[in-house]
Order: structure tokens, then C-alpha cells, then sequence
């Protein structure tokens, strides 16, 4: 049964966001039927973001500003150390927050309710990117999950990632486990899914949007629509970094599917090819499928950087 009013940590990571986080803390504090306490860490900033961070808790109470622990040098390990340093204790849900987006005055309560009664242990949801030109679209991630998908891609934007009590104490044991490994990982929304899914934990992707994802030039990962990400990913792909982020993953994550499927050496040669025919089973839309199909050949024949 879904729980009346919810208690939800909110993890914050915010880095030279002043431009946009109050508008982002005003949209969760606004949150419907649900009591929300906010922890924000702050990757050092040269734009006042933490002064204002700092003002913004003093005038509530239920927003923490968490100690300076340094230079993190990206979102994911921003992440990693709220993950780390919050006390779950007394909450229902953990959820993930960026310093730039507006969510939906019903985001939690519906994530939360997903959650009871669909019978899982977490939640994403599709969202609706918007530029400053005016410009929106609908970026949709609700496609049906497939047996190996976690091992190559998230569960949509991390932003929108809702996880009960039990999920997120038990990433977070794991996360302790393999604290200097998991320091290479550069997205945590797909390693946080990866987890999930290799243990077990059960998933759901709500194909209503939840959130507007502010598109701007800061955004370390953004929407991937039109041919500049596409682009992009395949030269990611062509450097080694893809690649080398399924290996790092599914050997953190340690599950019997993922052993079986990318093994302690390095995915090359024969390997991808065997790969590419499991193309089906690795991506959630069809588009990805297909791409994943031949670029599993061309890197087997042409190689990578790295």
C-alpha cells in the first residue's frame, strides 16, 4: 500500500548552478503530499552558489547543506558522496535531484505511489526537455526493459530516480564495498540502475513526464536528440570510454548475467561480435538496438583508441 505523506531524502549535487537552483529548490519544496528534507553538496563553485546554498537552508529548515569535501570534478562522484554521507535513517525514499530542471508539483507523490503499486523498488520517468528558445521535446525512456539493458544504459535521466529505503541502503553498502573502483565510473544514474537490476530489484519506467530537463550549456549529459549527440556517442565509443564504462560496471555490479555476458577481459574483437547478436537483449529502443548491432561490428573491425 503506498505510504501516506512519504518522508524523501532529496540528493542534490549542485556545481555553478546559481543561475538556476532556487527556482530547482522552490519546485521540491513545492512537492504535493509528501514531507521532503533536502541534501545538497557542492562541488566548489565560482559563482556563489554556495553562499546562496547556504542562505537558502538558513531560511529552511529542511534543506542541509553538507560539509566541503573537496573537489569532485563531476556529477557522478557528487553523487556518490551524498549516496555516502546522508543517513537514510527515517525516510521512505531516496531520490535524485539536478540544480537545474523544475519538477512537476506531483513528482514524488507520483514516484512514490509508482512504486507501492506497481510492487517495485524504483522508479524513472520520461521528461520534457526545454531550451531557452521556447523549445520543447518529449524525451521518452519508457520503452520496455530487456534483459541486459542495464548493463548498457541507465534507466533514463538520474534526476528522475526515485528509490525506496531498502534499495538505496543496500547500494549504498556496496558502493562502501568498492569505494576506489567505483571512483572511475562516470555516470551514476546507469551504474545506480546497473546495481538495481543485477540484484534483483525490480523497475519502473513511468512513461508520463515528471520534470522539465533545462537544456543549456553546461549540461554534462543533456538530451541526446538530433545528429550533434549522435555525433558524440559514437566517439565516445571510438575513444574507449563506452566500452571501458560497460567493463568497469559490470564487474562492480558482479551479477551472474553480467559475468556471463561482458567477462573480466577486455570487450574486443570476437567477443563484440558475439555481442552484437545479443543486440536485442542490450538496448531498450529499437534505434539503439539497431546502433548497438553495428557498432559492436565496426569497433570489432576497425578497433578503438583506447
Amino acid at each position: 500500500m503506498p505510504v501516506e505523506h512519504p518522508k524523501v531524502a532529496v540528493l542534490l549535487a549542485a556545481y555553478n548552478g546559481v543561475r538556476w537552483i532556487e527556482e530547482q529548490l522552490s519546485s521540491i519544496l513545492n512537492q504535493a503530499a509528501v514531507d521532503v528534507t533536502v541534501y545538497i553538496s557542492i562541488d566548489p563553485s565560482s559563482d556563489g552558489t554556495e553562499a546562496l546554498c547556504l542562505r537558502y537552508a538558513a531560511e529552511h529548515p529542511c534543506v542541509i547543506v553538507l560539509p566541503d569535501s573537496g573537489r569532485f570534478g563531476g556529477a557522478s562522484r557528487n553523487f556518490f558522496r551524498l549516496v555516502r554521507d546522508v543517513d537514510f535513517g527515517g525516510f521512505d525514499f531516496i531520490a535524485f535531484s539536478d540544480q537545474d530542471d523544475i519538477w512537476h508539483s506531483d513528482k514524488l507523490l507520483r514516484a512514490t505511489r509508482s512504486i507501492a503499486e506497481q510492487r517495485v523498488d524504483a522508479y524513472s520517468s520520461n521528461v520534457t526537455a526545454f531550451w531557452p528558445d521556447g523549445k520543447t521535446i518529449l524525451l521518452d525512456k519508457a520503452q520496455p526493459q530487456v534483459g541486459l539493458d542495464y548493463l548498457f544504459e541507465a534507466a533514463g535521466p538520474g534526476c528522475t530516480y526515485v528509490m525506496s529505503n531498502a534499495l538505496a541502503g543496500s547500494l549504498k553498502a556496496s558502493m562502501l564495498a568498492n569505494w576506489q573502483q567505483l571512483q572511475g565510473v562516470s555516470l551514476h544514474d546507469w551504474y545506480c540502475y546497473a546495481y538495481a537490476r543485477s540484484n534483483g530489484y525490480r523497475w519502473y519506467i513511468d512513461p508520463a513526464t515528471s520534470m522539465d530537463y533545462r537544456q543549456h550549456e553546461r549540461n554534462q549529459v543533456g538530451a541526446n536528440t538530433g545528429l550533434r549527440p549522435l555525433i558524440r556517442r559514437y566517439k565516445t565509443i571510438h575513444d574507449g570510454w563506452w566500452f571501458s564504462q560497460v567493463e568497469l560496471i559490470a564487474a562492480l555490479v558482479k551479477s551472474e548475467q553480467s559475468s556471463s555476458t561482458v567477462s573480466g577481459r577486455r570487450l574486443r574483437g570476437m567477443q563484440l561480435i558475439t555481442l552484437s547478436f545479443s543486440a536485442w537483449q542490450c538496448r531498450r529502443r529499437v534505434r539503439d538496438k539497431v546502433f548497438f548491432f553495428f557498432i559492436c561490428w565496426a569497433s570489432a573491425l576497425l578497433g578503438s583508441k583506447s
